[in-house]
């Protein structure tokens, strides 16, 4: 095309088609080499548990819940709340949402960790600067021939009432449960199914999930000690603020990726935070095999 260029025929528009099909073929063949782990391809266990502050932080939870509803709506992938608990006054306490579909947790398990927001407070007759935070857990959906040992007596099982936007299914009784593994301190709930039963099947699940991540993050940990590579283990702490107030400005603490445009993030665009994530992730494995290699 470029030597038809030069004979002064008009293939700039073809030229430029073509480079742009070969990006984002290039794209997409990145993004499946850093979504080759072992689970990267499985669906994806999501949960939203609103921070200390009351009113404030469950506000933020739910803002946090409606993002992702709108990324995974976006990504074509199927959807379902597992628990919903409603804040007290606005917002929510906590969420959990099961996300369907090929590579749901490779892409969200970038998402893990806490979320920091800035703004001025809805709920403040002053109209204060509020700091709220809230905290995400992302675990894969473990294939049920994956075995995971759990002794009856580490469990503390209780049942509950179900309320808020949990589905149709839910409903007055006490059907919801909500499961506390007792070594670990892990608790897990589901209110949107038909009965008890099958919702403390499906809390159990999540809980493999759950501890199945776990002893897999413990491994990495204790192979880049002995790899003698630093390794950052961001699950816990605080990966990403959300400014509205007194600037406007979305910051990723791990990869120092800044975007101006919050609306867009807030409804959904998460793709440049988790691909940036997935592109440092990929650079700090390159960096530990060659220091392992020496």
């Amino acid at each position: 095309m470029l030597d038809l260029a030069r004979e002064g025929e008009e293939v700039e528009q073809d030229l430029r088609r073509a480079a742009g099909d070969l990006e984002k073929e290039i794209e997409r063949a990145e993004i499946s080499m850093m979504l080759s782990g072992e689970n990267d391809g499985c669906n994806a266990i999501l949960t939203i548990h609103a921070g200390a502050g009351g009113t404030e932080s469950q506000d933020w939870a739910e803002m946090l819940y409606r993002m992702y509803l709108r990324w995974a709506e976006g990504k074509g992938y199927r959807i379902r709340t597992l628990e919903y608990q409603e804040g007290e006054e606005a917002g929510i306490k906590s969420a959990t949402l099961l996300i369907e579909g090929t590579n749901a947790y490779g892409y969200l398990k970038a998402e893990s960790g806490v979320h920091r927001l800035v703004r001025i407070s809805p709920f403040d007759a002053a109209a204060r600067r509020h700091t709220s935070f809230a905290s995400v857990y992302v675990s894969p959906e473990i294939d049920d021939r994956i075995e995971i040992k759990i002794e009856d007596k580490d469990l503390r099982i209780d049942t509950y009432r179900s309320s808020g936007a949990g589905g149709q299914h839910v409903n007055v009784t006490d059907s919801a449960v909500r499961i506390t593994h007792l070594p670990s301190g892990i608790v897990v709930s589901c209110q949107n199914e038909r009965s008890q039963h099958r919702n403390r099947d499906v809390a159990m699940k999540i809980l493999r999930s759950r501890l199945y991540e776990m002893a897999e993050r413990e491994q990495d940990e204790k192979r880049a000690v002995l790899e003698g590579a630093k390794k950052e283990i961001a699950w816990g702490s605080q990966i990403r603020s959300y400014v509205l107030q007194p600037y406007r400005l979305i910051k990723d603490h791990r990869t120092n990726i800044e975007i101006g445009n919050v609306d867009r993030v807030l409804d959904g665009d998460l793709d440049e935070l988790i691909r940036g994530y997935l592109l440092k992730r990929r650079d700090e494995k390159g960096s530990q095999a060659l220091t392992g290699s020496r």
